[in-house]
């Protein structure tokens, strides 16, 4: 059983019973309905995280992929409706409100899902400028990451990218890509990441947590079959760049030790490592940028506010007092949940200058 079925499972109950007050209370609100029905329908919304889950692990299908989608659709909602009915509640305690107004204020959690969905599906490109004073020559690099290819974002996502980035590729270099190209929750088999054998340019790819949920061995196999050149805990000269591939350390797959010997001193270096941790320990070894992903930038409000007091490095480019940079880009695709608010699904040109 692998990292996410377990985690699903032992959560599922939980949230069957977060599921079954919820519903109460929006019923309530409305004329309530029958304890009996509300927990049929709390039954019904865990099996559909548990369901499509392991129908899944085994063959991805269009009807497990839409059961995953429904269930990520609905795990938005729940949060968008606690607030809200919080918000309603609390309302009614000083202006009693008509069942009318109370229908409205219900109606905005779709109306707000809409937008959602919608923005979460939209790529956006986006440029920022690094300037490094031992760079030899100007380079643009197309960075992105947090694909999450699995159940509820299939390969329509790979296809998106894919025609997004052939837009930009005649006046770009290389594509790095900073881990989770696989979301965990769909088996990944050989021929899923072809379409990124379209492109004429050369990509590299380091894992992240989620690319070792369902089996690393079938992420590195479909990479390599795309043409993806896979760094993993490894380097590579690529004209003036020293790039290096720090794998996220996830289950057996031990922490690798800094070395120096990381980093070239006659190239500028460059970091490609999931998480945007370590920052100032790399910098010290030599690496003049580091590229990561990870943070979603919170994906939607309002986890969005909590991911800025999480992560110290949330989203956007950063440079110390060094003068070496970070850049943390907020992922092209979304985990579980296919909705954004509040941030977008970039994919950045990282134009280094002298």
């Amino acid at each position: 059983m692998s990292f996410r079925q377990k985690r699903v499972l032992l959560s599922t109950p939980f949230y069957a019973l977060f599921e079954f007050f919820l519903l109460k209370y929006i019923f309530l609100l409305i004329g309530g309905v029958n304890d009996i029905y509300i927990i049929s329908l709390a039954v019904i919304i865990g099996l559909m995280r548990i369901v499509p889950m392991f129908l899944e692990s085994r063959a991805s299908t269009p009807f497990g992929r839409f059961l995953s989608t429904l269930d990520g659709l609905w795990m938005w909602g729940s949060l968008m409706y606690l607030i809200d009915i919080v918000f309603i509640y609390l309302i009614n305690i000083f202006i009693p409100l008509s069942f009318e107004i109370r229908l409205l204020l219900l109606a905005i959690v779709p109306v707000v899902g809409i937008y959602n969905y919608y923005n979460a599906h939209k790529i956006v490109i986006k440029e920022r400028t690094i300037k490094l004073p031992n760079l030899s020559q100007d380079m643009n690099i197309i960075h992105l990451s947090d694909v999450h290819f699995g159940s509820v974002r299939h390969k329509s996502i790979i296809k998106d990218i894919v025609d997004r980035i052939k837009e930009i590729e005649d006046k770009c270099d290389l594509v790095v890509i900073s881990g989770d190209l696989a979301d965990g929750s769909s088996v990944i088999l050989k021929d899923d990441f072809l379409q990124f054998a379209k492109l004429d340019i050369p990509i590299f790819f380091t894992p992240g947590n989620h690319d070792f949920y369902m089996g690393i061995e079938s992420v590195v196999d479909a990479s390599r079959k795309a043409g993806i050149i896979v760094l993993d805990n490894e380097k590579i000269q690529f004209k003036s760049l020293n790039i290096y591939g720090l794998t996220y350390s996830f289950e057996d797959k031990s922490t690798p030790k800094f070395d120096k010997d990381m980093a070239d001193p006659n190239l500028v270096n460059i970091l490609n490592y999931h998480v945007p941790y370590y920052w100032d320990e790399f910098s010290s070894l030599g690496f003049d940028i580091q590229l990561s992903g990870h943070t979603h930038g919170g994906q939607f409000y309002p986890v969005v506010w909590f991911s800025e007091l999480l992560f110290k490095y949330n989203k956007g480019l950063f440079k110390n007092k060094s003068g070496k940079y970070l850049h943390v880009t907020t992922g092209v695709g979304s985990m579980d949940v296919p909705m954004r608010w509040g941030t977008n699904s970039e994919i950045v040109i990282l134009k280094l200058r002298k």
